[in-house]
C-alpha cells in the first residue's frame, strides 16, 4: 500500500525515533526534578531540543513552550491572549479557510459573547487579499490569525508580508504553521509573528507532541493549572522523549528540508501531469502557484469522492480532506469558502507526498488513481 496522505501526518523519521526510544528507556528522567543528574540530563535535553526548534524558526530558545501539539497552541495562543471582556468583545481577524482548530476556537469566543469575528477575503483559488487584510487591520483588531500554509489546498501565504502589516498597526499576529514548519523557511523574529503554532507529527516527529512560539515580551493566561511550569503558561510534567524528537526532527529538516522540498515537488508535478494528460476534465484547486511542494489537490467534476476512496484504498492512501474533520460527513469547509461548484466540492481529493515518498511509488499510484479515475470518468 502506497502512503499519500502526508498533511494529515507523517511517518517518524527512523533518526528521531531512535532519540525517542533513548530517551523512553535510558534517559527516562523528569525535567523538572532538579535533585539529581537524571533530572538534570533531561533538563539538558529539553534546552537543546528548544535550541534546535528556535534554529529552524528564526526565534530564541527562550520563546519556545511546549505543548501537546499544534492545536493545544493555538487554544492557548487565543484564549491565553484575549480576557473576557463582555462590555466590548475582542475583534479577530481570521481567514474562512483556517484549519478548524482556529475557527472552533475563535467561534466558541464568539459565541460567549466574548469575540467580534471579521473575515479576511480569499478567491475562487484561496489567494489571499492583502488589501482587504490592511483595511480590517487599520480599523483596529485584538487578534490576526493567517496560517502559513493550508492543510487541504496546500496554499502557502505571504506570512513575511502579513506580519508587516501586523507590526505596523500594533496587532498580534497568530500564525498556524503546522504544515509549514520544515517545509519551507520561516523567521519568526524578522517577520513579526506573535505566535507560532508547531506540531512534531507533520515533520517526521512524533504524534502528541508541539510547540508554541511566543514572541518575548508576551505573557498568555494558561488553560490549565499546576504547578506553574513554562513561566506559568502551560504547566504539566514535560513529555521529554516527544520534545527531544522533535528537536531532532527540526534539526534534521534545517539540513535536508532544501534538497527534499525539490525532490518532492518534482514528484508532485510528474504525477499531475501523468494525470492531466489521462483525464482532461481534471480539476486541480488551489494556487498552483505558490503551494506546499508535496500538495496536489484534486477533482474531477461529477465524480463523488468517496467512491473514488472506495476503489483505491487498499492500494493508496489519499483522503477527501483534513483528517481533523474525519468522519463528519460534510463538504470541506475551505473549498465551499472559495466557491467552488458543488461537482468540484464533492469530487476532490488531496494527495500528500513526502520525504519518504519514491519515484516508483509516483509511478504506481498514478496507475491505479489512473484506473480508477478513468473508470468513473466514462460513465459521466
Amino acid at each position: 500500500m502506497i502512503y499519500l496522505d502526508y498533511h494529515a501526518t507523517t511517518p517518524v523519521d527512523r533518526r528521531v525515533a531512535d532519540r525517542i526510544y533513548h530517551f523512553m528507556t535510558l534517559e527516562f528522567g523528569n525535567a523538572s526534578s532538579g535533585d539529581h543528574e537524571w533530572g538534570d540530563r533531561a533538563e539538558a535535553a529539553i534546552m537543546q531540543a528548544a535550541k534546535q526548534v528556535a534554529d529552524l524558526i528564526g526565534a530564541s530558545p527562550r520563546e519556545i513552550v511546549w505543548t501537546s501539539g499544534a492545536t493545544e497552541s493555538i487554544n492557548l495562543a487565543i484564549q491565553g491572549s484575549l480576557a473576557p471582556n463582555p462590555t466590548k468583545p475582542h475583534r479577530i481577524d481570521l481567514m474562512p479557510i483556517e484549519h478548524k482548530a482556529v475557527l472552533d476556537t475563535c467561534r466558541a469566543l464568539e459565541q460567549r459573547g466574548w469575540a467580534e469575528l471579521v473575515y479576511l477575503q480569499v478567491d475562487s483559488r484561496g489567494r489571499l487579499d492583502l488589501e482587504h487584510l490592511e483595511q480590517v487591520c487599520a480599523e483596529g483588531l485584538s487578534l490576526l490569525c493567517v496560517m502559513a500554509a493550508n492543510n487541504e489546498i496546500g496554499n502557502l501565504y505571504p506570512i513575511q508580508k502579513i506580519g508587516q502589516i501586523a507590526q505596523h498597526y500594533g496587532i498580534p499576529f497568530l500564525c498556524d504553521g503546522s504544515q509549514a514548519v520544515g517545509k519551507i523557511p520561516i523567521q519568526f523574529a524578522q517577520w513579526g509573528i506573535t505566535y507560532l503554532a508547531i506540531s512534531a507529527h507533520k515533520l517526521y516527529g512524533s504524534k502528541g507532541v508541539g510547540a508554541l512560539v511566543v514572541r518575548k515580551g508576551s505573557h498568555l493566561e494558561p488553560l490549565l493549572f499546576g504547578g506553574g511550569h513554562q513561566k506559568g503558561m502551560r504547566p504539566g510534567t514535560l513529555n521529554v522523549p516527544g520534545i527531544v524528537g522533535l528537536g531532532e526532527a527540526c534539526q534534521l529538516r534545517s539540513l535536508e528540508m532544501e534538497e527534499d522540498e525539490q525532490k518532492i515537488a518534482t514528484q508532485r508535478d510528474r504525477l499531475q501531469m501523468r494525470l492531466q494528460e489521462k483525464i482532461p476534465n481534471l480539476v486541480v484547486n488551489g494556487d498552483v502557484n505558490c503551494r506546499l511542494a508535496g500538495n496536489l489537490h484534486i477533482a474531477i467534476p461529477g465524480i463523488p469522492n468517496s467512491a473514488v476512496i472506495a476503489r483505491v484504498r487498499s492500494k493508496l492512501a489519499i483522503s477527501t480532506g483534513s483528517a481533523c474533520s474525519s468522519g463528519i460527513e460534510a463538504p470541506s469547509h475551505v473549498l465551499q469558502a472559495l466557491g467552488l461548484a458543488a461537482d468540484v466540492v464533492e469530487g476532490a481529493l488531496r494527495i500528500g507526498i513526502g520525504k519518504f515518498t519514491t519515484d516508483a511509488e509516483i509511478d504506481q499510484a498514478a496507475e491505479i488513481l489512473d484506473l480508477a479515475l478513468v473508470a468513473f470518468s466514462r460513465r459521466i
